[in-house]
């Protein structure tokens, strides 16, 4: 008799754990397609940037802003930038201009380099300093021409189109 109420407590909890899982499509956020970026209306912009971007044939969000040494680091990556990003939204403290983080730079970056590091080799090979992220001059490259989005925060003024 005193099992009773235990097991209906781990029940009622097995079961509202299952339907917050169902309701939110909780998996889908392990996976990596970028329509599950886009579920936080606050990166319609970034999304449908990169929808129109060059990059949307041949990658997803997670390709460029989560690391990919390995699978721990990705997936602490991929916990800590999305409980940041629930926290931001869920208290109404995302920026109208949203940009990444310090350390979000550096992932970045290194994917650039680790997806064209061909083409990175020969410019090291040149006479410029490589002492710039690659968006300072491709900008447009991941996430499109700036300003075509009909969602009100663009930031064409700060990257205008060349």
């Amino acid at each position: 008799m005193t099992r009773l109420p235990i097991f209906i407590a781990i029940a009622a909890t097995l079961i509202a754990l299952g339907m917050f899982a169902y309701v939110t499509d909780a998996p889908a956020y392990a996976g990596t397609d970028s329509a599950t970026c886009n579920n936080c209306h606050v990166m319609d912009a970034q999304y449908e940037n990169w929808y129109h971007g060059g990059h949307r044939n041949v990658t997803e969000c997670v390709d460029c802003h989560l690391p990919h040494d390995n699978i721990v680091s990705y997936y602490i990556a991929k916990g800590r930038t999305g409980m940041h990003d629930v926290y931001m939204f869920s208290m109404g403290k995302t920026p109208e201009l949203i940009r990444a983080k310090e350390d979000t730079k550096q992932i970045i970056q290194g994917n650039c380099v680790r997806c064209h590091q061909s083409t990175v080799e020969n410019i090291m090979l040149g006479p410029q300093p490589f002492d710039r992220y690659c968006w300072e001059c491709h900008r447009a490259a991941a996430h499109g021409q700036r300003g075509i989005s009909i969602v009100p925060y663009q930031d064409s003024s700060l990257y205008p189109t060349k």
